[in-house]
């Protein structure tokens, strides 16, 4: 299945865009169903991992924290999604690899899958950052390619497509917040020091 969008963002530069959408905990935070995105090693178990739940973000945060959390080009993180579709509502266990990063074009792939009790995926996912046209402000691309199997995969394009908007909705919605509070409240100085870390 594939599945393409993007979004604007007025008034949000990219930079800042860039910098909400490189911490895995505001995304943690904006999308639905995902009790946590962390960086794994051969050791991790996904039962024993306890999240950080009070984890503070921008403009909260304290922006070396931010920048040192950031998402890393080659790095493995473990997130743990429960979504339900239709009657389904399974438990992934997904594994995900930032496989290119480019920070001075804003842009990102990561490739990864995950599995629960009758179900699977694989996907390879993108985005990229552009300037507004026309405006101040950010467009955001997005591209996600995902293979489905199992019990999910049974209920069809009709069932999975209209749940997936909806995530994705509602994730951009909440990031929207986010880099509006971070364009609010955060000023040029930390904006910068934050880039320089990234």
């Amino acid at each position: 299945m594939e599945f393409d969008g993007e979004f604007e963002l007025e008034g949000v530069p990219p930079e800042k865009a860039w910098i909400v959408l490189s911490d895995p905990i505001a995304v943690r935070n904006s999308l639905k169903g995902c009790r946590y995105i962390t960086p794994m090693d051969d050791e991790f178990s996904f039962d024993e991992y306890e999240p950080n739940e009070g984890a503070e973000t921008l403009p909260e945060a304290d922006p070396e924290v931010v920048a040192d959390r950031a998402f890393r080009e080659g790095e493995r993180y473990a997130a743990l999604m429960q979504i339900g579709v239709g009657s389904v509502k399974p438990r992934f266990e997904t594994t995900v690899t930032i496989d290119e990063r480019d920070d001075e074009n804003f842009e990102m792939i990561a490739s990864g899958g995950g599995d629960a009790s009758s179900s699977s995926f694989s996907m390879t996912s993108g985005m990229r950052i552009d300037d507004l046209e026309g405006g101040e402000g950010s467009r955001i691309e997005w591209w996600t390619e995902a293979d489905i199997t199992g019990r999910i995969a049974q209920l069809g394009s009709r069932v999975i497509k209209p749940v997936a908007d909806k995530i994705v909705t509602n994730f951009f919605g909440s990031i929207e917040q986010q880099m509006t509070d971070v364009d609010a409240e955060t000023d040029e100085s930390v904006t910068d020091r934050l880039r320089n870390m990234l």
